[in-house]
């Protein structure tokens, strides 16, 4: 019998490629938003690829956790790569905008997502500690 929340290595790797995939379609987004002069932000493209994106970030981050509380997680994919992405992509946007005087203004989706990646690694984090201090 199938279960209803069945978790194969299958879907742990397409909601990876998935979220990857977002990852580089947001930051293409970004990045074409801030040397076309905010021309996506008004709109409205960069609040729908945010929000796909940090669904499947949170989709995968759950799915991640949920099979590594039921013993099934065994492969390493540090979320600090996105962290350190994101935070290249910011502050390359925000040097940039400061030497090429641009007149750029970062649009909230972007600073948000930033925060909401940071949440969700610290929550992961959190529980990849108390799923280590459960075991021992």
């Amino acid at each position: 019998m199938l279960h209803r929340f069945q978790i194969t290595s299958y879907s742990i790797s397409f909601w990876r490629r998935l979220t990857n995939f977002w990852t580089a379609v947001f930051f293409a987004v970004i990045i074409y938003d801030f040397l076309s002069h905010n021309s996506l932000h008004h709109n409205g493209v960069i609040l729908g690829v945010a929000a796909i994106y940090a669904a499947s970030l949170a989709i995968y981050s759950a799915e991640k956790e949920f099979k590594r509380w039921k013993n099934k997680h065994n492969v390493m994919h540090p979320g600090e790569i996105y962290i350190i992405l994101w935070t290249l992509l910011v502050v390359g946007l925000i040097v940039c905008d400061l030497v090429f005087h641009m007149d750029y203004h970062m649009p909230p989706e972007v600073s948000s997502s930033f925060i909401v990646v940071l949440g969700i690694l610290a929550i992961t984090k959190e529980s990849k500690h108390l799923y280590k201090r459960k075991k021992k």
